[in-house]
Formats: structure tokens, sequence, C-alpha cells
């Protein structure tokens, strides 16, 4: 019997991407924002680019942010990408202060340069690297056939600051701000680039993470 991923349908994000990165792996996904089918699945993947604040008017609205909580507490695997990622975290600075789910203790903050010399282009569009943090060992995640200082491919006006170290994947410097690219919380795991626009290595995140279901 073939596994139910749900791909949240929130308006927000490039779904289709997402789920054709998983079709050439020859999964199964359903794009829905359907409580019942977000319960009901084997795996939940939360993408999204655009704004914190109106991704979680969408999701408070339609409960579907109960629904992500439900079944994140009853051990299922989630992914989140970009936005998705985001929102997993305490609260955001975007356009003052909005509350996220609150499932990874931390704060979002925007882009500004520490040198005042240097313009800090924002958002960071394009290739970067992510590196590995000293505490936390990539075999047991699905960036485990990654190299450290591989290059993932960003879009993103801000970042997550998570409160406990351990909860850090990887980190990516941009503009001398170093910052935490990636997360793994007990069956939480997200990241701030965008695997489905990364190449071959992206593609290995997807398929190791579909191993966990």
């Amino acid at each position: 019997m073939s596994k139910k991923i749900a791909i949240i349908d929130y308006s927000l994000g490039n779904l289709f991407s997402v789920q054709q990165a998983f079709s050439q792996l020859g999964a199964e996904t359903q794009i829905t924002n359907s409580i019942e089918e977000i319960k009901s699945a084997d795996g939940i993947v939360l993408p999204g680019v655009g704004a914190f604040g109106a991704a979680m008017d969408f999701l408070q609205v339609n409960k579907i942010d109960l629904a992500i909580k439900d079944t994140v507490q009853k051990g299922i695997p989630f992914f989140g990408i970009c936005l998705g990622m985001q929102l997993l975290f305490e609260e955001s600075e975007e356009f003052g202060s909005t509350k996220g789910l609150g499932m990874i203790k931390g704060k979002i903050k925007k882009f500004r340069s520490t040198d005042p010399s240097m313009k800090l282009h924002v958002p960071q569009v394009g290739w970067n690297t992510i590196q590995q943090p000293k505490n936390n060992n990539w075999q047991n995640s699905p960036l485990k056939e990654l190299s450290n200082g591989s290059y993932m491919y960003f879009v993103h006006s801000y970042y997550a600051m998570p409160e406990h170290e351990n909860d850090i994947l990887c980190s990516t410097n941009y503009g001398g701000i170093e910052y935490c690219s990636a997360v793994q919380h007990n069956n939480i795991f997200a990241t701030q680039f965008h695997p489905e626009k990364s190449g071959d290595k992206g593609l290995s995140i997807y398929k190791n993470w579909l191993t966990k279901i």
C-alpha cells in the first residue's frame, strides 16, 4: 500500500514544483487544504513563498494550524520548505510581530546589514552554501548525502533564529550574517532553501526524507 503524502495548499508557494520533485522519486502526493486529508496523511509537506502574516491567517482561519500540530504530535514526519520552515517558529518580525505555529522555539528576523559600508541585497536570491554545525551530525537527517559546503538555492528576506542550538541542522552566511538554514526537531525537518530548485543534491533530500515515512 502506497504512503499518503499531503502537500498543504494555503495559496502561497510553488506547490507543483515540490510535487514534481516527489514524482521524480515515484512518490504519490496530494495537494490539499483538507483537514481530514492532512490528519490521515503518512507525511506532511508545508512549502511556501510569501508573507508570514497572510500564511498564518489562512492556516488559522481554516484550522489547518491545529491539524498540523495534531499530526506532528502523533509522530507523523513533517517537511517544511522556505516560508514553511519559518512558520514553525514562535513569531516573526515581518510587518511588526506575528505569532507563528510555535512548534520550534525561536524567532524570524529580517536581513539587515551589520556593516554600514556594505549594501546587503534583500531578498537573498540564488545559490549559497550550507555548513554543518559541530554539534549536529547529518547522518541521521535527510542531508546525509550532502557534503559540508554544498550549494542550495535560496529565495528569502527573513531568516530563523532558533532558541536551541540542537535544532540547527545547518547554517548559511549571507552578507556577514550567519543564520540557520535548516532545522531538525524530533519528526520535524525543514529547510530555508528550496531542495526542489537545487538539482540532484536537492532531490537527494526528498529521497532521504521519504525513507522516514
